[in-house]
């Protein structure tokens, strides 16, 4: 129980809204965990907000959402239009702390992102999720999403995500 008192308290101190300009470092510093250096990543990722960066058939408007404890960005998400695959959105990346993972924070992120969709009347959602990222793979089955071809998952209607409840976020 003590595990789940200091998740709760640890959750509480994040801070959840659309991304700014100023949270690009940040951002880079979390993909950069993953791969990449942060010169790369800093360049893929103000080209993408610019829209200097389009992947295929990428649409406008684009947008991040972040997640921010005291001055740290410790998740983030983007997505955009598309036409690919006769999806209306496409999420284009998601990324959380490592040492934060699994507390909530890429659930919250996801639920903003689907309503951003939903508000742009995008409701076939689709993402890229590489066959070997097992984790990737739970997460978007966790809320809904299923194979639409190798590589690639949808959600026929985004609104799924916006009407899970809170209980699926410790297991994120």
């Amino acid at each position: 129980m003590a595990l789940d008192r200091n998740v709760s308290a640890h959750m509480s101190s994040v801070i959840y809204r659309e991304a700014e300009p100023s949270d690009i470092p940040g951002m880079v510093r979390l993909r950069s965990l993953k791969r990449g250096n942060k010169d790369y990543w800093s360049y893929r990722i103000t080209r993408y907000f610019d829209g200097e960066y389009n992947p295929q058939q990428a649409l406008r408007p684009r947008v991040g959402f972040v997640a921010v404890e005291g001055d740290t960005v410790v998740g983030f998400i983007t997505g955009h239009l598309t036409s690919r695959y006769s999806c209306d959105g496409e999420v284009q990346w998601i990324h959380v702390d490592p040492d934060r993972r699994r507390s909530g924070i890429a659930s919250e992120l996801l639920r903003l992102l689907a309503k951003w969709f939903v508000e742009q009347k995008a409701f076939k959602v689709c993402v890229d999720v590489d066959p070997s990222n097992t984790a990737g793979l739970k997460f978007y089955t966790r809320h809904g999403a299923v194979e639409l071809v190798p590589h690639w998952m949808y959600w026929n209607d985004i609104r799924t995500v916006v009407e899970q409840t809170s209980t699926a976020d410790a297991k994120s």
